[in-house]
């Protein structure tokens, strides 16, 4: 007998409660807001306006579904199954943070504070949840499929991403390494900079449109399905030993980026989840494309 659906509700501690965590009462935390000039009213209207989204989703779940929730600190230690529909209560970056650590589970994408948010990746208001639920639970529901990012090192060591992947020395300084865009000869060229960020169609409307924008690039944006991402690498440095030719391009699938570190160690992080990440020494290479898996976002 197979599993009934469990519903599983990802959220993240509001600005109110690290206000509270950090100075102990409510009072303290206006206190602390006054003296410079600002107010606690509004940091708590919203995250009264996020509890009441997370309640009205919740009460959502229909009686014979199980049940579950998960803060975004905890999601690299929790367990998400086949069966599973993942309901994303919060802002667009919640469902991409959520987005590398499931296998095809459906995602909802629910915005507690519409006209704050974007509304790209968190589409739905809490009233709308339980119609969600089911057509996301129905065979053939309206859903999207989103394109992601994978990293994959020599010594097996994996990442996937919604937005981006970035690629750097630990405290943002200097990176220095071999990088070798798919199908050229040789071990690469010698690059020393501030990181390489490789993005989908998905975060084109974040970091990685800026570095478009910064560029001048005359290559395409892609759209958050398309079968295509775009790389920059962030003020490469010429130098005796090091060059500039290759600081942009295009992956499109089966096709490959090639980083081979020469620093004592390089960071490889997806979506600003830097407390996650890879950690590759001198001589360790990643390779970088289009991910198998993609996001199932429901419409």
């Amino acid at each position: 007998m197979s599993l009934a659906p469990r519903a599983v509700l990802v959220h993240r501690r509001t600005e109110y409660e690290e206000l509270l965590a950090r100075h102990g009462t409510h009072g303290q935390a206006a206190f602390f807001l006054s003296s410079r000039g600002r107010s606690i009213d509004e940091v708590a209207r919203r995250h009264d306006r996020t509890q009441q989204a997370l309640r009205e989703v919740a009460a959502a779940v229909p009686l014979t579904w199980r049940s579950s929730r998960v803060e975004r600190a905890d999601l690299d230690r929790f367990l998400f199954a086949p069966e599973d529909v993942v309901v994303v209560v919060g802002q667009d970056g919640l469902v991409a943070n959520t987005a590398k650590y499931l296998h095809g589970q459906p995602v909802v994408g629910i915005d507690t504070d519409p006209g704050r948010n974007p509304g790209v990746l968190v589409r739905h208001r809490s009233a709308d949840t339980a119609a969600l639920l089911h057509a996301a639970a129905a065979a053939g529901g309206r859903a999207q499929e989103l394109t992601m990012v994978e990293a994959v090192a020599d010594d097996t060591q994996r990442l996937l991403a919604l937005n981006e992947i970035y690629l750097g020395a630990p405290g943002h300084q200097t990176a220095r390494y071999r990088l070798c865009p798919d199908g050229e000869p040789g071990p690469g060229e010698a690059q020393a900079s501030s990181g390489v960020l490789v993005g989908t169609g998905t975060g084109a409307s974040g970091w990685l449109r800026s570095l478009w924008l910064e560029r001048g690039s005359a290559a395409a944006l892609p759209g958050p399905c398309d079968p295509r991402l775009l790389w920059f690498v962030r003020e490469a440095w010429p130098s005796p030993t090091t060059g500039t030719a290759y600081v942009a391009g295009e992956l499109g699938r089966g096709q490959q980026l090639r980083l081979t570190v020469e620093s004592d160690r390089i960071v490889v992080f997806g979506d600003g989840m830097e407390s996650d990440a890879l950690e590759l020494t001198w001589g360790q290479s990643v390779r970088l494309g289009i991910a198998a898996l993609s996001l199932h976002l429901v419409t």
